[in-house]
């Protein structure tokens, strides 16, 4: 389960002017959040799943993703961490999208 410290609504809602894609994904109920638990889970009908941790650092994190997106070409991996302030996450998270779905969204086809 996330962080239920977190307030995701003010958040999506805070970045909407530099992501509407998530701000519009998260109020169709389209981003999962949940706490990581070492394994990856398929996205099924969801945009994004945030996975939340509190034991990786920005260099961790940074370098897990690369990792998964080496692996899961068919996926885009982002991370974020609130020690990078403006438009970060208020906790650490892996983010997990479509690849496909995500390059629609960059192009303004969604």
């Amino acid at each position: 389960m996330a962080d239920a410290a977190v307030d995701w609504h003010t958040y999506f809602e805070s970045i909407k002017r530099v992501c509407p894609w998530s701000w519009a994904a998260w109020r169709k109920q389209e981003i999962t959040i949940i706490e990581w638990r070492s394994h990856i889970l398929p996205l099924g009908s969801f945009q994004a799943r945030l996975y939340t941790t509190k034991q990786h650092n920005p260099r961790q994190l940074k370098k897990m993703c690369d990792r998964f997106n080496r692996e899961r070409p068919h996926e885009e991996w982002l991370w974020s961490h609130p020690d990078f302030a403006f438009n970060s996450t208020p906790i650490a998270v892996f983010i997990q999208q479509d690849r496909q779905l995500l390059e629609k969204a960059r192009n303004g086809k969604i």
